[in-house]
């Protein structure tokens, strides 16, 4: 793809002029520029740069760049999923950088033209190096934990502090900026070397020893930067309506690691933020964790009912089921919506009870009917297998709740979307391994919901698999990472790396398959997100009281 995917852009921002001293930056997303160009991270931070007189920003997907600087100072990933380390990995080398951080620092400094010195800082960001860095963290040199609207601001004034001194000196000063962490800068320790880890410590007494993820706290929430018709969702603007989300399932990266759950002014933000968009497109996507438990969204759903808007297309990130009313599905239908999403995890009352959602079949069947009756013509669910404290009986639970939705709202077609349970850091499940039945229930909900005419789509196993042992990796996974990619990044890249690797460090069960002592030190316990670890404890114990 060429770059001319950028001339189809309408900004809804205004860049800055740069400097004539500008900090140099490269701002990169690890895939393609359709997913990049959707991630309203990336957007807002990218504009965020933009805006900056003092940094001149250049774009970089896997597939198209703009002009880049010959000598970038920065270069920052948004990092949205696991998998998409290697395409970090392999941009690193395009670029000519060395992936592992301490390659970039030889002594005496490298000269690699006259005009440039030194390799420049790698940071990343993004919901996957905020919940767990480890396993990336000998590629970045700096990682941003949290949310970027105070933390980046704050990067790029301390950098600009040290901007003039040696690379230790530039880290060491900026891993006393709150929520920045240096990884290079603590030393793990492992009880052997496959075995657990023995402690986390910094190497300098000067820097902390806990590193707090940032929390903005205002209600102004993000909107989109760009509109494109290149995006994987077509001239989409997007408005953050809620951040968080108040129901707390145990398992739920979204909710626990953004906590707590902030809402948008609907007068002060929403709103204005909504025309601003619908000037240049008539695409309006909602998004947040639970968009619908916005306090004032009836207002919200008000205000785009009128007239004047009966031409947009609008689409909602996610909606609890409750809150499915025919009104709501009824203004989703006159505004070109055909489906809706709801997350029921299970048919089972005792799982829901278990990881704490909150919600009872007939509420679950209610919202079909509701769908029906505003004049959608599918529903999707989300489920998952393998849940703590899961057996076959929940299975047919859940097979019954379809059977009982599809009696309940005849015609209205119905998909179960079905994912395998993945522990994740800073939940109350992270200590529960992945249960080795699920790929077994999988096949078995396929095989009885198909018989009953549900379209049911699971989510790969063995990619699940994976995304634990990246969730759940420490230091010790950035050599199998390498690896992995060197020969191909294929399911069986892991096995051969493994194989490889075999007393190097622990084996695949450890990290994926094994649930964990409450005792043992966490690969990101030096790494403070919104609750304690005393606190994830007490919810974890309040979950395991519901399984026999």
């Amino acid at each position: 793809m060429t770059a001319s995917v950028f001339t189809s852009e309408r900004l809804l921002f205004t860049p800055a002029k740069p400097n004539a001293d500008a900090i140099p930056t490269i701002f990169a997303f690890p895939n393609e520029y359709s997913v990049g160009i959707t991630s309203l991270g990336y957007q807002v931070v990218w504009a965020t740069l933009a805006m900056r007189p003092d940094v001149e920003v250049s774009r970089l997907f896997t597939d198209t760049h703009e002009p880049l600087p010959r000598y970038p100072e920065l270069v920052g990933f948004s990092v949205s999923w696991e998998l998409d380390y290697v395409n970090i990995l392999n941009l690193l080398e395009f670029l000519e950088i060395p992936i592992r951080s301490s390659e970039r620092s030889p002594q005496p400094p490298l000269i690699r033209e006259a005009e440039g010195d030194r390799y420049p800082l790698i940071f990343g960001g993004g919901p996957v190096l905020t919940a767990n860095p480890e396993p990336f963290a000998d590629f970045f040199d700096i990682i941003l934990l949290g949310d970027g609207e105070n933390l980046l601001g704050n990067f790029i004034e301390a950098y600009k502090e040290v901007r003039g001194a040696d690379r230790q000196t530039q880290l060491k000063h900026l891993a006393k900026v709150p929520g920045i962490y240096v990884p290079s800068l603590y030393e793990v320790n492992y009880h052997s070397p496959t075995g657990a880890i023995a402690s986390i410590k910094p190497i300098d007494p000067e820097i902390p020893n806990l590193v707090e993820k940032q929390t903005y706290r205002g209600n102004v929430l993000s909107a989109s930067t760009v509109v494109t018709e290149k995006a994987a969702w077509e001239n989409i603007y997007m408005v953050e309506v809620v951040r968080s989300c108040p129901e707390m399932c145990r398992f739920c990266l979204a909710s626990y690691l953004t906590l707590p759950f902030r809402t948008a002014s609907v007068e002060s933000s929403l709103i204005p933020a909504i025309e601003k968009g619908l000037e240049v497109t008539d695409r309006l996507g909602l998004l947040g964790a639970s968009v619908t438990q916005h306090p004032e969204f009836e207002t919200l759903l008000e205000y785009l009912s009128q007239p004047k808007y009966d031409s947009v297309r609008l689409s909602i990130a996610s909606v609890r089921t409750n809150t499915v009313t025919v009104k709501l599905a009824e203004t989703l239908a006159k505004r070109d919506t055909r489906s809706l999403t709801i997350a029921v995890e299970s048919g089972s009352e005792k799982l829901r009870q278990i990881i704490n959602k909150k919600l009872n079949n007939d509420e679950i069947i209610q919202a079909g009917v509701n769908a029906k009756a505003g004049g959608l013509s599918s529903l999707k669910l989300y489920g998952m297998v393998g849940i703590p404290g899961e057996e076959p009986a929940d299975l047919d639970a859940t097979v019954t709740m379809m059977r009982d939705i599809k009696k309940a709202a005849p015609g209205l077609r119905l998909t179960f979307g079905c994912s395998t349970f993945v522990p994740k850091a800073h939940t109350p499940f992270q200590w529960f391994g992945v249960n080795s039945q699920a790929e077994k229930r999988l096949k078995y909900l396929e095989k009885e919901l198909r018989k009953i005419g549900i379209d049911f789509r699971p989510e790969s196993y063995n990619w699940s698999v994976i995304q634990a042992l990246i969730s759940r990796g420490d230091r010790r996974i950035s050599k199998l990472l390498e690896l992995t990619r060197h020969y191909g990044d294929s399911l069986g890249s892991y096995r051969r790396a493994f194989k490889e690797l075999r007393g190097q460090l622990p084996e695949l069960d450890f990290y994926v398959h094994a649930n964990w002592n409450q005792e043992q030190i966490l690969p990101w316990n030096h790494l403070q997100g919104p609750l304690s670890q005393a606190t994830l404890q007490k919810h974890l114990a309040s979950a395991t009281a519901h399984i026999n």
